[in-house]
């Protein structure tokens, strides 16, 4: 009877033991597959930050070429 007993407590300890370690390694996945799409949305964040920033450059730069032609303009009917 004692045998019976422990068999029966060691199946269940053995069977919790394998539950603990396939909660961990789900968890484990689930922190993995999240930094992977943290990563993809701090990648994608950063090139559109850097598309914006190039948009905005070029922007400026037509802006300074305008500003620079129009000063032209004007010192020229100076003369």
């Amino acid at each position: 009877m004692a045998t019976d007993i422990r068999q029966v407590l060691d199946s269940m300890e053995h069977a919790l033991k394998l539950q603990i370690q396939a909660n961990a390694e789900r968890r484990s996945e689930k922190a993995a597959r999240e930094e992977k799409e943290f990563k993809e949305k701090l990648m994608y964040a950063f090139t559109s930050k850097t598309e914006l920033e190039s948009k905005a450059s070029a922007v400026k730069g037509s802006q300074d070429a305008v500003r620079r032609d129009q000063l032209m303009a004007l010192m020229m009917a100076g003369f």
